[in-house]
């Protein structure tokens, strides 16, 4: 009988660690990243002597396993939420030591590292041999401006016209110093079928020069596809390319020509730091230049059991072995910008697994109590004389 109270209270204490876990679960419910740990039990038997069948010795909480099923995926406003759409996990460094992560509010900070929020853990990218190395913003806080070389035109001028313009064309020179360009298309009678004077004009309205272009049956002369003009107080040096899908068919009195892509641009200042579609860190520029830092290093398991849960969502790893790949795997998923990944508690699972273990810590403690009367009633037996 005073076994049978040992019993029960492994009953108590086991279904009392149970309880602090579903406990835990619920708590975090709201806590981003979380990951629920799963309620388990093991029967205890001792040694019987030798016996095939050894003797109960009660109920423990087992260890548990880490549900790592991956929570919902919620809209930010902040470009460096960052989370893990698949079964990966995001890599951080701090002075050698790796810790990693589904997901997190990331900031830069004041060396221009990519930081967990709160933390100095800085987020990895993969340099050019697959290994996690930490990146720092500062050496790329300024675009470098670029001077214009090329304006390429596109679509139709029209050759029933006399005259048309092609206006706010931005110019910059090597210093990132911007000039509008105007370029009018003039003929006259005078000129043969399909040739129009081109004269350039600065921001100034000044003439920077004017040259010929020709049309043999609506298509560019390939003598005059290309226009050079440079302008000799400032230096710049501009080609006009007409050589693409550029047309001189009649449609009246409208024109459609129209500068699609000019080269060239001022300086820039960061406007956003994000991971772009294909999981590269990515830096956005006042000059809408872009500039990509690195993909994301992103960590597979082989056995993620093994890892070690941390304060905050940080998991740490027990020698098991890990690979280091990008979104480019399909195998790990891809790191998202304005995602935070939310927990993965079941409320249902974890209410029902609560009525469980509150049953069975009343039937535990009733194996308890019916052992102590019992006992009670042993030492009420008294001999007979």
């Amino acid at each position: 009988m005073f076994g049978s109270i040992f019993i029960g209270l492994s009953g108590m204490n086991a279904f009392s660690g149970g309880l602090k876990q579903i406990s835990n679960n619920i708590t975090n419910i709201n806590t981003t990243g979380f990951k629920s740990n799963t309620l388990s039990f093991a029967n205890l038997y001792g040694d019987n002597g030798g016996s095939r069948n050894g003797i109960g010795q009660g109920v423990s909480l087992g260890s548990g396993t880490i549900d790592f099923a991956q929570g919902e995926l919620r809209q930010s406003d902040r470009s460096l939420d960052l989370a893990v759409d698949g079964g990966g996990f995001m890599v951080l460094l701090k002075n050698g030591e790796q810790v990693f992560t589904r997901t997190g509010s990331f900031e830069v900070d004041p060396e221009g590292f990519i930081v967990l929020a709160g933390t100095d853990y800085r987020l990895a990218i993969l340099d050019e041999h697959g290994k996690p190395k930490e990146v720092s913003v500062n050496a790329h806080r300024t675009d470098a401006p670029q001077k214009t070389t090329t304006v390429k035109f596109a679509d139709n001028l029209s050759s029933t016209a006399t005259s048309f313009s092609v206006s706010n064309i931005q110019v910059y020179d090597g210093l990132g110093a911007a000039d509008t360009w105007q370029v009018r298309f003039e003929r006259d009678t005078t000129m043969p079928a399909g040739e129009w004077r081109v004269i350039v004009l600065n921001g100034a309205s000044v003439e920077v020069g004017r040259q010929s272009l020709k049309f043999n049956n609506g298509i560019i002369d390939p003598t005059t596809s290309t226009l050079t003009y440079t302008e000799t107080s400032s230096g710049k040096s501009v080609a006009l390319d007409f050589s693409t899908n550029v047309t001189s068919f009649s449609s009246g009195e409208v024109s459609t020509l129209r500068a699609a892509e000019t080269d060239g641009h001022g300086v820039g200042a960061i406007t956003a730091i994000a991971v772009n579609d294909a999981g590269q860190l990515e830096i956005t520029y006042s000059n809408e230049q872009n500039k990509v830092l690195g993909p994301v290093a992103i960590a597979s398991f082989r056995d993620p059991q093994m890892l070690d849960i941390r304060d905050g969502g940080l998991f740490v790893h027990r020698g098991v072995q890990v690979d280091y790949l990008t979104s480019a795997h399909d195998s790990v998923g891809r790191v998202v910008s304005n995602r935070l990944e939310a927990s993965n508690v079941e409320l249902s699972q974890e209410f029902g697994d609560l009525i469980l273990v509150q049953r069975g810590f009343q039937a535990s403690s009733q194996i308890v109590s019916a052992s102590n009367d019992m006992i009670q009633q042993l030492f009420g037996i008294r001999g007979q004389g």
